[in-house]
């Protein structure tokens, strides 16, 4: 409380403190504190008018659940396209020259004028919940025209997936040591690899197994250790297998869009004692 003078411990009263009535509004007194205030305050009008003011806004944040959300002020929803399309540029320079081409913008609808800066005094709460409604009102704007603005954004960019299914998105970044395309060095991890269950990209054991059965290998041999590896820059996920040789194993990696259908076979090379 920023006045204690006038809180408890204080001279309790008029010239009230809207600190103290505002910690008794919300019940985070003390409940004897709580029950010396409140009979002072039923009794005192001006008291009891700061507390109506204080239900009027509760239930004026309550309502803000169900109004319409006003537009987004021009210059921000015109930053928010430069910024996407500049990104859309960035990731699909030729599709989003051609999209250019046949893409007309929209012009944003007008909002209403922001709020002047400053607080207003503590007993014009009906100017501060303008205020604040019209703050709250914006944020909500702001977030359903980005939402809106990436839907745009996406259909205008022509090959953007518009099916349901596998989206299009970018390939995972290799993780884990560096091999060759056809598995050179691979044989130096086993040792280490032996007992390890690290799905990398493939993140669980389910699309493992998928992988495995859209290769054609024998899904009664379980993998002795699996590990993401880097395939010449692509990510991977290497699992040893035994051969049923001593010091023998089968090292076959997949690519990170490996499934069914799609074995995606970066590498299946055997290693040890021949």
């Amino acid at each position: 409380m920023t006045d204690e003078s006038r809180g408890i411990g204080g001279t309790v009263g008029p010239p009230w403190s809207v600190d103290v009535l505002a910690d008794l509004h919300a019940g985070v007194l003390e409940d004897p504190q709580a029950a010396e205030l409140w009979a002072l305050v039923n009794a005192d009008p001006e008291a009891r008018a700061i507390l109506d003011a204080l239900d009027a806004t509760q239930a004026d944040l309550a309502s803000l659940a169900d109004a319409p959300a006003p537009r987004m002020p021009a210059e921000f929803a015109a930053r928010l396209d430069a910024a996407l399309a500049a990104e859309a540029a960035a990731a699909f320079p030729e599709r989003a020259q051609s999209g250019r081409a046949q893409h007309q913008p929209q012009g944003a609808a007008q909002a209403p004028q922001q709020a002047g800066p400053g607080d207003a005094p503590v007993v014009d709460l009906a100017a501060a919940r303008r205020r604040r409604n019209k703050r709250l009102g914006w944020a909500a704007g702001v977030l359903t025209a980005a939402a809106a603005a990436i839907v745009a954004m996406t259909i205008a960019i022509p090959g953007t997936s518009q099916q349901t299914g596998t989206p299009n998105v970018a390939a995972p970044a290799p993780t884990g040591p560096s091999v060759g395309n056809d598995g050179a060095g691979a044989q130096a991890l086993v040792g280490k690899a032996i007992g390890v269950r690290d799905f990398g990209p493939l993140q669980n054991e389910d699309r493992l197994d998928a992988c495995i059965a859209a290769a054609g290998l024998d899904p009664k041999v379980r993998p002795e250790g699996i590990r993401p590896v880097n395939v010449g820059g692509k990510a991977g996920v290497m699992i040893i297998l035994t051969t049923g040789k001593l010091a023998q194993f089968r090292l076959v990696a997949f690519g990170a869009d490996c499934g069914p259908g799609n074995p995606a076979v970066l590498f299946d090379k055997v290693v040890g004692e021949k």
